[in-house]
C-alpha cells in the first residue's frame, strides 16, 4: 500500500523499503514496533510534534529508545521554549494519527529536527504514515526528504 511517505520518496528517486507489522492499540511504542519489524529500537525513529513557544509547529525525530530533551529540540530551533503538541493537536495538523505520524507528506510542511544519532546506521525506519507500516530507507535519503536539521535531540541516559 503506497502512503503519502511512500509516494513522496518515489517522485525523488528514492529507494526504501515498506515494513507492515500486527498493530497493538493498547502498545504503539516505539520498542514494541522494533521487535514486530526486527530492527533495533535504536534504529526505528519516532516522530513527535511539538510546540515553540511562539506557536510554531515542529517535528522532533528521535530513536525509538531514547527520550526527547525538550530543552535541546528548543535550541536547535532558536527557541526558548518546547513542549510536546496535544495528542488532540496532531492529526488535524498533520493528517496523521498517533503511532502513523511521519514528517514525509505531512499536512503542513513543518520544521524538522532529526538526532543525530541517525547518521550512525547504514539503515534507520520511521512510520511510513500509517500504524502498522514502516519506511526503511538510508539515513542520508530520509534527511533530504524530510529536509530534516541534524541536531542532539535526546536526554543523556540516567545512570
Amino acid at each position: 500500500m503506497k502512503t503519502n511517505a511512500a509516494r513522496l520518496l518515489d517522485r525523488l528517486g528514492i529507494a526504501y523499503e515498506l515494513r507492515e507489522y500486527t498493530v497493538d492499540p493498547a502498545d504503539l511504542s516505539a520498542p514494541a514496533v522494533a521487535t514486530k519489524i526486527g530492527m533495533p529500537v535504536e534504529q526505528v525513529f519516532k516522530t513527535l510534534l511539538c510546540n515553540l513557544q511562539d506557536r510554531e509547529h515542529v517535528f522532533a525525530v528521535v530513536p525509538g529508545g531514547a527520550e526527547l530533551d525538550l530543552k535541546k529540540l528548543a535550541s536547535a530551533a532558536g527557541a526558548k521554549r518546547a513542549e510536546l503538541a496535544s495528542l488532540k493537536d496532531v492529526e488535524p495538523l498533520t493528517g496523521y494519527i498517533r503511532g502513523g505520524v511521519t514528517v514525509m507528506g505531512a499536512k503542513k510542511p513543518f520544521r524538522a529536527f532529526a538526532d543525530e544519532t541517525l547518521e550512525l546506521f547504514d539503515t534507520v525506519s520511521v512510520s511510513a504514515g500509517q500504524r502498522g507500516l514502516q519506511i526503511l530507507l538510508v539515513p542520508a535519503d530520509y534527511l533530504r526528504a524530510s529536509e530534516a536539521t541534524v541536531a542532539d535531540l535526546t536526554k543523556a541516559p540516567a545512570a
